[in-house]
């Protein structure tokens, strides 16, 4: 059974000097990765964490059910493939899909396709798995997105319903638009086709799951800048149908209203925030655990990668945080793996930015300033 579910500029390196196999693939993972302080993240008793593939700027994740995960990212222009060939649990080959793409950080797979999102458009692949060395020419989807750069990266994923889900962010760090797709969670069919804006408000997701048994929608969201070290907080948020507003930019974190555009609309209009999560922690990628490897205690929670503050004075976040969920509400919030910051010196050496539970129950995190996806596990 295939079991699948900053550091960058050496990974280049290590990228073009790798040998090219017949298959067009080269090793997924290289000598760059075991200087890597591993010893310094703090996990609950019984879990390790270890590398399992080199990436550069490894950002948002996907995964096929034979067991090709695909990554996206923000700061290079390539999509990535990666496969664990041997069933050891850690990634062997891997292949550059394409080059030269506009901040493609967004993957999404369904039925023998792979969706990338890059600044303004989606666009496929169709029977992604048979030309994993030569995939061809991307076939757009829908180009029809803002060009902005401002928060134009984008995370997508298909919902319970079939549909692929498409954030596009604030073009700013807080402004007002008539144009409703901006601050918003799109979503349209696999062809692109009967695009509506599913939720409104949201000033900059770059990660959402579904509920396992409610199908209900949550997403992180990530608040202003320039009010201070301490608000507003970012936001764990529930969207259990279409048309709900978050508040952006008028509230923030459901009760604080914004110093400029507050005075247009109380917090009372629009929906609750689910939890805080601290400002400027940068909360992304999410996923509900599902897996049996981890303790009964993890089981239906929320795991969340804290990507990390820079408009802070003091740094936060660079950590992986546990939300527990009971009767598909948050009710707590704990670490669950921390270290990627040094709280002493305020150096970050890694940031977590996407999760996924994978097959076995273990867990891929993948982490934009080293350029690898680590892979977390449970021997009790």
């Amino acid at each position: 059974m295939v079991i699948l579910l900053f550091l960058a500029c050496s990974q280049k390196t290590q990228d073009e000097a790798a040998v090219v196999g017949d298959d067009g693939a080269v090793a997924a993972i290289t000598d760059a990765s075991a200087a890597l302080p591993l010893n310094t993240i703090k996990l609950p008793a019984g879990f390790s964490i270890a590398v399992y593939a080199e990436v550069d700027d490894a950002r948002s994740m996907a995964i096929s059910p034979g067991g090709t995960l695909f990554v996206g990212n923000r700061s290079s222009d390539k999509v990535y493939a990666v496969r664990d060939t041997d069933g050891d649990n850690v990634a062997d080959k891997k292949w550059v899909l394409a080059t030269g793409l506009d901040m493609p950080n967004g993957v999404a797979f369904l039925n023998g396709t792979l969706y990338v999102a890059e600044n303004s458009k989606v666009s496929k692949w169709d029977n992604i798995e048979s030309k994993l060395s030569a995939p061809g020419k991307l076939t757009i989807v829908n180009d029809k997105f803002p060009t902005e750069a401002h928060h134009g990266w984008k995370y997508i994923a298909f919902g319970p319903d079939g549909k692929l889900y498409v954030p596009v962010g604030a073009p700013c760090n807080i402004c007002e638009s008539s144009d409703p797709i901006y601050a918003s969670i799109t979503r349209m069919n696999a062809d692109g086709s009967g695009r509506e804006v599913f939720a409104s408000g949201v000033r900059n997701t770059v990660g959402f799951t579904w509920h396992p048994q409610t199908s209900e929608m949550w997403f992180t969201d990530n608040n202003r800048d320039s009010m201070g070290d301490d608000l507003p907080a970012c936001e764990l948020n529930t969207a259990p149908k279409a048309g709900m507003h978050f508040g952006y930019p008028y509230c923030h974190e459901g009760t604080l209203p914004d110093p400029d555009f507050g005075k247009k609309r109380p917090c009372s209009d629009f929906t609750p925030t689910a939890w805080k999560l601290g400002a400027h922690t940068a909360p992304l990628g999410l996923k509900f655990y599902t897996g049996t490897m981890f303790p009964d205690a993890y089981r239906g929670h929320l795991f969340i990668a804290e990507h990390g503050s820079w408009d802070r004075s003091s740094k936060v976040g660079y950590k992986v945080t546990l939300v527990k969920i009971q009767n598909n509400k948050a009710v707590s919030a704990e670490v669950f793996a921390s270290g990627w910051l040094n709280d002493g010196t305020q150096k970050a050496w890694g940031r977590p930015v996407d999760i996924l539970v994978l097959n076995d129950g273990s867990m891929l995190i993948s982490d934009d300033r080293t350029g690898v996806i680590y892979r977390v596990t449970y021997k009790g």
